[in-house]
């Protein structure tokens, strides 16, 4: 189905792997990439692609650095801004080309994640924040975002001692933020989630039923 409906429009697909930091999107996005890469070799498609934000731009990557640094001290309102420009750049720059020339692309993150960070966990205006990253950050908007859920708790003593500045806001706040991606699977019809327990495997597994599922 996925590859009938590539040949029809011509267009990749935008898929996006999101959750609470330690909840294992890297890895399950990178085994998504291996997948897809076998499928469009094997239907003489173009490679897939791989992002992460923010980050993967000249503009991304030193936004990385501001926002997760410790540095200096941002506010979820200014959280909100540079990461939605970030993801701006991010969408003109690298997705809509690849995109356009068929390639799917896998990112790390999206709105689900400044949701739950900066609106949910920041106590900003959820429907404000959603209003600002719509029209600034959006185009094109994502197929399908999988939320990997795992208990805040477990997801901790995965991530271990060393922390960015955001994780460095302790367990209390990445429970608000688990809260917060919870929210964004209910208002947004383009992000489901998935049970991120268990082997790697088994939550591959799992992403893959639901890329499938969404072809």
């Amino acid at each position: 189905m996925e590859a009938a409906r590539q040949e029809e429009t011509g267009r990749g697909r935008f898929l996006v792997l999101d959750g609470i930091d330690g909840c294992g999107k890297s890895t399950q996005a990178r085994m998504l990439i291996e997948h897809l890469e076998k499928s469009a070799v094997a239907e003489a498609r173009p490679a897939p692609l791989h992002l992460r934000e923010p980050g993967s731009t000249a503009l991304g990557e030193r936004l990385r650095e501001i926002l997760l640094a410790g540095e200096a001290e941002i506010g979820p309102g200014s959280e909100v801004l540079l990461f939605a420009s970030a993801r701006r750049q991010l969408l003109a720059e690298l997705v809509s080309p690849a995109l356009a020339e068929g390639r799917d692309v896998v990112c790390e993150r999206f709105h689900p994640a400044t949701l739950a960070y900066q609106a949910h966990a920041g106590e900003l205006d959820f429907e404000d924040v959603l209003a600002l990253l719509t029209r600034w950050a959006s185009d094109p908007i994502p197929d399908l975002c999988v939320v990997l859920e795992v208990d805040p708790d477990r997801a901790a003593d995965r991530r271990g001692d060393e922390h960015d500045r955001i994780e460095a806001r302790g367990l209390a706040y990445q429970r608000l933020v688990a809260d917060g991606f919870r929210r964004s699977v209910e208002r947004l019809s383009w992000v489901k989630s998935v049970d991120g327990e268990g082997s790697v495997e088994e939550v591959a597994a799992r992403v893959l039923l639901e890329v499938e599922r969404d072809s």
